[in-house]
């Protein structure tokens, strides 16, 4: 087995996540790109190559049973283990002008389909990825939240935490809780998953408004995702420190 650390990033291929795996890869990692579409992977796979990151396509739509146990069987057969995953694949689901999410008129598929993705598609990933994760020495799991998952400041009026988005913002707090209970069972084991907010990045996501660029947006996942083995887990993280649930 190769002693080269082996991490897969879902939604890869652009973004935020782009920048994850171009980290990773900066520091020694050989990554797996995720991708939903898969020709846009390849594009991101050879970017990564081309500025000398050890990267491999992993076609990989986190909705779908088949996509994800298929993506595991490519991992086990490109790498045999997996040393960081970072579950960084997301939707905002339908807004209305201004990004609002009105929940008065919340359409339940939007709300279903934001869900299926931000929050079961990380279940699905990281259950399908644990035989692997298990194989390493240390294992981290990154899940990719926002700020505005946290209660705590979606609650104080002090707090300029932007529109109100009923589909989008319960979904990160729904992920936030989950990573709680995911390493509340990995206590005694070397797994440590956290949560980390990116801030406010100017990508096709935000319609490109924001003031942080996707490389210091992936500034805290890639720290969690190489946590030592004496690191944090079941916390909540941005770049200035622990984010209030």
């Amino acid at each position: 087995m190769s002693e080269t650390m082996i991490a897969l990033v879902t939604g890869a291929n652009k973004g935020i996540g782009y920048e994850i795996a171009a980290g990773l890869g900066s520091l020694g990692y050989r990554v797996g790109v995720g991708a939903r579409d898969t020709t846009r992977g390849e594009t991101a796979v050879e970017k990564l190559r081309a500025a000398g990151v050890d990267a491999f396509g992993v076609p990989l739509d986190v909705t779908d049973d088949q996509s994800v146990t298929d993506a595991a069987e490519l991992i086990e057969r490109q790498a045999g283990r997996l040393d960081a995953l970072v579950n960084n694949a997301g939707i905002s689901g339908e807004m209305d002008p201004g990004w609002v999410q009105d929940p008065t008129a919340l359409d339940l598929e939007v709300l279903r389909t934001v869900v299926d993705t931000n929050v079961m598609g990380v279940v699905r990933v990281t259950n399908a990825m644990l035989p692997l994760l298990r194989r390493s020495a240390s294992p981290r799991i990154v899940n990719v939240s926002s700020s505005v998952g946290s209660l705590a400041r979606q609650a104080d009026p002090d707090i300029e935490i932007g529109p109100v988005m009923a589909a989008y913002a319960p979904s990160k707090s729904f992920l936030n809780a989950l990573t709680v209970q995911y390493a509340r069972q990995f206590a005694d084991t070397n797994i440590l998953i956290n949560a980390a907010c990116p801030g406010l990045v100017a990508t096709d996501f935000t319609g490109f408004q924001g003031p942080r660029t996707p490389e210091q947006g992936a500034a805290t996942a890639i720290r969690l995702a190489t946590l030592p083995d004496d690191g944090p887990t079941g916390s909540f993280f941005e770049d200035d420190g622990v984010v209030p649930w």
